[in-house]
């Protein structure tokens, strides 16, 4: 059977039927065109592009600009995943207005199908105009790296009984604000098994456990052509680094 391209209707399916959501970040042409030939269901055009192709030292300093850049690069080695491109800090923080024109952006000029953007119920309204003009949004909480200064570092989110309820309330806030689908990262499994089960969205996890409707990796991370910054929680399936250094 030929392979048709991937929608949200396509995702919410897997969740309905218990099937697992595959998630992939590429950040240029080339790195785009593997993943979609490997038949990954998502590409995410991370910020995470300011770690591993740009070398800041967190995702904080990237811009609009550069986002816009390599999303255009990765549309174009795309044919069939879901793409999503990530709003990087600023960008939808200031005012909902700029939120919305900024996330047209990675539709209009971008290329992306839908856009990404870190935070709980304090985005809510922020989400919701995004919605109303159209523009499919994914969720994100728990470790939120945009925020990691204010978590303490790249820390687990919802370990006590009091943030895991707090987490959940964020969910469901999210989902129903109209977020078709929900990054948890660096969330414990059992967390994170408890929200996917309550939402009717799609849940995809980092560091949060099996119990997730998907999963998300780094490129870099999973090819290990990255070691700046190794979570325990990544999974390396080679390592293309030492390889290209022998």
């Amino acid at each position: 059977m030929s392979r048709k391209k991937v929608t949200i209707l396509d995702l919410q399916r897997k969740k309905d039927n218990g099937r697992p959501i595959t998630m992939l970040t590429a950040y240029d042409f080339t790195g785009a065109t593997l993943v979609d030939k490997a038949e990954i269901d998502v590409i995410l055009v991370g910020d995470s592009l300011g770690m591993v192709m740009l070398g800041y030292n967190s995702t904080v300093p990237v811009t609009m600009a550069e986002m816009l850049h390599h999303c255009r690069a990765v549309a174009r080695g795309t044919q069939y995943a879901f793409t999503v491109g990530d709003m990087p800090f600023l960008s939808y923080q200031a005012d909902a207005a700029e939120a919305v024109r900024n996330a047209g952006l990675f539709l209009k000029e971008g290329g992306m199908a839908a856009v990404k953007l870190e935070g709980g119920r304090e985005v809510v309204p922020t989400i919701e105009a995004i919605v109303r003009a159209g523009i499919p949004v994914m969720g994100h909480i728990g470790l939120t790296p945009q925020s990691q200064s204010k978590l303490g570092g790249y820390r687990i989110q919802g370990k006590t009984a009091v943030s895991a309820h707090h987490l959940l309330q964020d969910a469901l806030a999210l989902e129903a604000a109209g977020c078709f689908s929900l990054v948890l990262e660096a969330v414990p499994e059992p967390v994170a098994a408890a929200i996917s089960q309550k939402l009717t969205i799609p849940t995809i996890g980092i560091g949060a456990g099996a119990g997730c409707d998907g999963q998300v990796l780094v490129f870099h991370d999973l090819l290990g052509l990255f070691d700046r910054l190794q979570p325990r929680f990544v999974k390396q399936y080679a390592n293309l680094g030492q390889a290209a250094l022998d």
